[in-house]
């Protein structure tokens, strides 16, 4: 019997610091990729709490 568990949780951990590492790069400056994405879920959550709000 062959046990390899939590092989998966590590790559996968490997594979994600990998992807933020590589759209983090350049971070200062304005037009880097994370940090359009961080706006960009900023703006909708902000729409989304907006909405949730008025519909109350």
């Amino acid at each position: 019997m062959n046990r390899q568990h939590g092989q998966s949780s590590v790559e996968y951990a490997v594979i994600c610091a990998a992807i933020a590492l590589t759209l983090g790069i350049g971070m200062a400056d304005g037009d880097s990729t994370l940090r359009q994405l961080v706006d960009a879920f900023r703006a909708g959550y902000r729409n989304f709490t907006h909405a949730v709000s008025v519909s109350e």
